[in-house]
């Protein structure tokens, strides 16, 4: 809001604000527009220096709600008003800027003050409760940027600049404290409080009904309502806070939904659903693509006489109902947990596969590429649920949501190493006395209860038709599908290392660079950070083609593929196509043919009508 607009009250428009029962500590201090009508401003006060836009007699709608421009019934102390806002019934408006066509309406505080910047800015202590991963949050901070700061701690020199970047964008942000974008809603909220909201009529942002918000930074399209309560956050783009959600020290990614449960210190990626009763996520780093059941306690189940650790989920994490994990524990892509209360920390390196604690036996099973052999329809739907759903508009932070992509290939690279060797070393070990030879997985999880992988076999066999589907899919999406790829793209060492920074997939190998161009002073703002991971999204479709190309290199053990290589690839891929779409067809008709589920509909027709 420029300042350089606003005039100093005549005499007369002071006479009129007072005739309509409005006061101020210092009238002087009260600036307006030209286009000033003292008539929309009814029954005020205003104390310290009050700037108050253009109002006209018009309506600011919020569905059945219609309210006349203008400010009524309200107290404004060190705050700016834009044009064709409607403020009613606000107990103490202290230290915002409101943009222009907002609707604030009964609230009983919305205050913001500048804090001192080198000592008591309110910092986000997401990822671990002892605050060794502590960050500032800024209006603009992607989830990449928080991931950033708050994971690569080693790089104290990187960390140093990112602070200190962060201070300089905060010291030259003028006016207010505490912002809200044009086109807000804001109404029968209890408190605000320091709090940044994001919004324009393009993607508007709303806060309703008994919310209570302290310190952060609300993103566009974003929404707190019912009774919802955070302090010191981050929302991303089309975030949604309800129904009594407990929620501090958190990043919350772009197209999440968050409610009922209780959530603190995490850094939790896009498309995370978590919308469940007594559901807990505590000191963590979720990639997104995730689904948190019922009763889930992930974190703070302490085993330790200090602060606890953390818990890392990889992209498409899913806990069963009433699972309980312990600190410290990290899980491949798709890791579904089955219902339990696992008694040790895990580690688990095989991307989709199916983890269940037997107690019955004592021992932990795993089954590798679960997704592939016999969830195929949710696997599938994953592939194009997540960007249908994708409601942004700003799309600040870069999102990879196929589920076949370069991080997981090299994690089910790695699977098929891993149960190679367990393979060989349970035929090693094997008894002739026993019927079959039973494979075990070893570092999967702490303590000395076995570990059973379960179909393996099958599994190292599911994980080489995943990756030729990830490579030949990749590399045929052009159109030309029977075009044999360049043998250029053979040339040099594959990525084996990628880091998801916040749901951009980045080669380490780049990463690597951008650190440094940050630590040297090379970047020295993040608008320039922005701008370099712009640029390596914008080479990642390349990157990508050329490790596809490498793992179909990798699995035929040579540099390049030849014509012959490549034919029987496109046969495979085929072959492979049609597995997918019949395995769709028979998971879903699983649930279809299920007499159980029928029994609740009176015919076929009624359960179509009702599911689809």
């Amino acid at each position: 809001m420029k300042m350089n607009t606003f005039r100093a009250l005549t005499c007369q428009e002071i006479e009129s604000l007072e005739q309509f029962g409005n006061r101020a500590e210092d009238w002087s201090q009260v600036q307006v527009s030209d286009a000033f009508d003292a008539a929309l401003f009814r029954n005020n006060v205003f104390m310290g220096r009050v700037w108050l836009g253009a109002m006209v007699q018009g309506y600011v709608h919020d569905g059945d709600l219609r309210l006349p421009e203008g400010i009524y019934n309200s107290m404004l102390c060190d705050a700016q008003v834009g044009s064709h806002c409607a403020i009613h019934n606000v107990k103490m408006l202290s230290g915002y800027s409101v943009g222009e066509s907002c609707l604030l309406f009964n609230i009983d505080e919305m205050t913001a003050s500048r804090p001192n910047i080198e000592n008591d800015y309110p910092w986000i202590e997401p990822m671990n409760e002892n605050g060794g991963r502590r960050i500032l949050p800024f209006s603009g901070m992607t989830i990449g940027d928080a991931y950033l700061w708050a994971k690569y701690r080693d790089h104290g020199a990187m960390v140093e600049r990112l602070e200190q970047m962060t201070r300089e964008r905060l010291a030259t942000e003028e006016g207010c404290y505490g912002n809200v974008g044009s086109h807000c809603v804001i109404k029968n909220t209890r408190t605000v409080h320091n709090v940044a909201v994001l919004s324009d009529e393009e993607t508007p942002s709303r806060i309703e009904d008994c919310v209570v918000l302290a310190d952060g930074v609300v993103g566009y399209g974003s929404t707190c309502e019912y009774g919802c309560i955070a302090m010191r956050f981050v929302l991303g783009e089309h975030v949604h806070l309800e129904f009594g959600v407990r929620l501090n020290d958190t990043v919350v990614g772009d197209n999440s939904t968050i409610a009922r449960c209780e959530v603190g210190n995490n850094i939790i990626f896009p498309a995370h659903e978590q919308h469940h009763n007594n559901s807990f996520l505590i000191a963590g780093v979720v990639m997104g693509q995730s689904n948190m059941a019922a009763g889930c306690t992930v974190g703070s189940n302490h085993n330790g006489r200090t602060a606890d650790n953390e818990i890392v989920a990889g992209r498409g994490f899913w806990p069963g109902l009433c699972t309980s994990l312990k600190h410290s524990s990290s899980f491949a892509s798709y890791t579904l947990l089955a219902k339990g209360s696992y008694p040790a920390e895990l580690s688990i390196t095989l991307p989709f596969s199916l983890v269940n604690n037997n107690a019955s036996k004592g021992q932990l099973e795993v089954m590798p590429a679960y997704w592939w052999m016999y969830n195929m329809y949710a696997l599938n739907r994953n592939i194009t649920k997540f960007a249908k759903r994708d409601k942004r508009k700003k799309k600040a932070q870069h999102i990879v949501f196929n589920p076949f992509a370069p991080d997981t290939a090299e994690e089910m690279i790695n699977a098929r190493m891993l149960i190679k060797c367990w393979t060989e070393q349970a035929y090693l070990n094997f008894d002739k006395t026993k019927e079959k030879v039973e494979v075990l997985g070893y570092g999967l999880e702490k303590g000395k209860r076995r570990t059973v992988v379960l179909k393996s076999a099958q599994g190292y066999q599911a994980y080489e038709d995943m990756l030729i589907y990830y490579a030949m899919n990749t590399l045929t999406n052009d159109g030309a599908e029977n075009a044999m790829p360049e043998a250029s793209l053979g040339e040099g060492e594959r990525i084996r290392e990628w880091a998801n920074l916040g749901g951009q997939l980045v080669a380490q190998q780049d990463l690597d660079i951008l650190i440094r161009k940050i630590e040297s002073g090379e970047v020295k703002s993040w608008d320039e950070v922005h701008e370099e991971l712009d640029k390596l999204w914008e080479a990642y479709p390349a990157q990508c083609r050329k490790h596809a190309y490498q793992v179909l290199c990798d699995l035929s053990l040579t540099h390049s593929l030849n014509e012959t290589q490549w034919q029987q690839y496109l046969q495979r891929y085929a072959t492979i196509r049609q597995f997918v779409a019949d395995q769709v067809r028979i998971t879903r008709q699983k649930d279809e043919a299920n007499l159980f589920r029928q029994m609740t509909y009176r015919n076929d027709a009624e359960m179509k009508a009702v599911l689809g």
